[in-house]
């Protein structure tokens, strides 16, 4: 199995950036894709990206394409979310997650494809 755990989240100003870290331990050769996603408190959780992990390919939800950038670094299996211009209704619990059975093969931006799941970490962007 794949374990995932989150880094990098915090407390910073709107306009400021943050990098998050997924750190992937285990069985990552089964890894096909990882995404992120992040949950606000009272709503829905959220896609933000996700990135093939063999060929780097990416794709990101609308509402942070220009602003959030996801790469991977497959020699250390981690993940990452660089996150620029942050507003304060970015702030949330974000989470990365992991796909292991192809079931993203058709997409990315359902949370229902991911298998495996990291246990969030808080950004929190003040005015």
């Amino acid at each position: 199995q794949v374990q995932l755990v989150e880094s990098g989240g915090g407390l910073v100003q709107a306009g400021d950036s943050l990098r998050l870290s997924c750190a992937a331990s285990g069985r990552t050769f089964s890894i096909y894709t990882m995404g992120w996603f992040r949950q606000a408190p009272g709503k829905e959780r959220e896609f933000l990206a996700r990135i093939r992990w063999n060929s780097g390919n990416t794709y990101y939800a609308d509402s942070v394409k220009g602003r959030f950038t996801m790469s991977r670094d497959n020699a250390k299996n981690t993940a990452y979310l660089q996150m620029s211009s942050l507003k304060p209704e970015d702030t949330a619990v974000y989470y990365c997650a992991a796909d292991s059975t192809r079931s993203t093969y058709y997409g990315g931006a359902n949370a229902d494809r991911y298998n495996i799941w990291g246990q969030g970490t808080q950004v929190t962007v003040s005015s």
